[in-house]
């Protein structure tokens, strides 16, 4: 069996991919550039490796169509095939709707929402000839809620969302799960960036009164690798923040 994680070399995707080698799933380590490579998609390659798997590191832009093919058929080669999809490629660029380009815009809806297509778009016929298959999105409590400052990360969120009960109504015939997972504030390197006022101000929201850990996101997603039975949902992995 193997794994897809895109954004896999830190953060989230990273856990996730670690989660999912100890359930034994063969990982292909999506990264986006060779850089995320040597920042840490190869560390985290190499630790897969350590829990008795196979894993790889696989460069690309899931949001271009034509490269997000050549990635499929990659990892087709290396590793046999692809059986479950997690999608964790995720940007952000904030800023306030009245004062956002059209090009920071462009560029979170591209790689958060149109990535999540092709790749899925690529992988489902796949799992359509097995009649087998799970794809997981990582969405976002943003994307329930909406959050000033982040109308496009909240915009591409909730689509995300969106295409996953599609997804899970199209494909649920051909025995193929379809599910996202939904984070609140976690502390990765994108949460690290921004304002300590901000991070205080979401700690406060949260009923736990804590941010929360990828490999709590991490659980969650190894929950719906492992069932059967659970298909269009969106699980809130927030803290309380979204209640």
């Amino acid at each position: 069996m193997t794994a897809w994680i895109t954004g896999a070399s830190s953060g989230i995707g990273a856990a996730c991919a670690l989660a999912l080698a100890e359930k034994g799933y063969n990982i292909a380590v999506g990264c986006h550039s060779q850089s995320s490579i040597e920042r840490g998609g190869g560390k985290v390659m190499e630790q897969c490796r350590k829990l008795g798997v196979q894993a790889e590191c696989f460069v690309g832009n899931v949001e271009d169509f034509a490269d997000c093919g050549r990635l499929v058929n990659d990892i087709i080669d290396k590793l046999g095939g692809i059986d479950l999809l997690v999608n964790c490629a995720g940007i952000t660029r904030d800023g306030l709707i009245a004062r956002m380009s059209e090009e920071n815009f462009d560029e979170v809806i591209d790689v958060n929402l149109k990535g999540a297509f092709c790749t899925i778009r690529h992988v489902s016929p796949l799992m359509m000839k097995k009649r087998a298959g799970k794809i997981i999105n990582v969405a976002s409590v943003i994307g329930l809620m909406g959050n000033p400052g982040q109308s496009n990360y909240a915009a591409s969120k909730g689509g995300l969302i969106a295409l996953t009960k599609s997804v899970a109504k199209e494909l649920g015939g051909r025995g193929i799960t379809c599910n996202a997972v939904a984070p609140g504030f976690i502390e990765t390197k994108m949460t690290g960036a921004m304002p300590e006022k901000a991070i205080q101000a979401i700690m406060d929201a949260t009923v736990l009164g804590r941010t929360g850990q990828p490999e709590e996101v991490a659980h969650a997603v190894a929950f719906l690798a492992e069932n059967n039975f659970v298909t269009g949902q969106t699980i809130v992995v927030d803290g309380g923040l979204h209640i």
